[in-house]
């Protein structure tokens, strides 16, 4: 795999539009899997209609790669995903998270695993759900 398919990855979700998603399958593979904490889908038009779902549910989604490591065909992308939530004010939100990308031989995404804490990244920030998810959090420590 070249250092080419990563940074074509990463300018692709750096630059992600509902525009952009009509050119996903020159990023991911025919038969690629995605898994986040909400989702787990294989091929293009199931993880299109994730990233569309995304567009139709905050405003001013997007996402900063803060790191990149690579190694022969996978590579670990960690990122903040900055977005204004439209039921928790217009503060703009982030969620701190990690993609796992492996490519094919072409250079495109055949597997991509997110890893993020749905809890203290997201449901934490919902006010009465937050309250609660912070209180089990601390019992929990103790």
């Amino acid at each position: 795999m070249s250092r080419g398919a990563v940074e074509r990855a990463r300018a692709y979700f750096e630059s992600i539009s509902p525009e952009a998603l009509r050119r996903i399958d020159e990023i991911y593979a025919a038969d690629a899997y995605f898994k986040d904490p909400f989702n787990e889908v294989r091929g293009i038009e199931p993880i299109r209609r994730i990233f569309a779902h995304m567009f139709d549910q905050v405003d001013s989604p997007r996402f900063v790669v803060r790191e990149v490591v690579a190694e022969g065909s996978s590579a670990l992308l960690t990122w903040d995903f900055l977005f204004r939530a439209r039921r928790l004010g217009r503060a703009e939100q982030v969620i701190h998270g990690a993609s796992h990308l492996r490519f094919d031989a072409a250079g495109r995404i055949e597997y991509h695993r997110d890893y993020w804490d749905a809890a203290e990244e997201l449901y934490e920030k919902i006010p009465l759900l937050g309250g609660l998810m912070r209180l089990l959090r601390r019992k929990a420590a103790s």
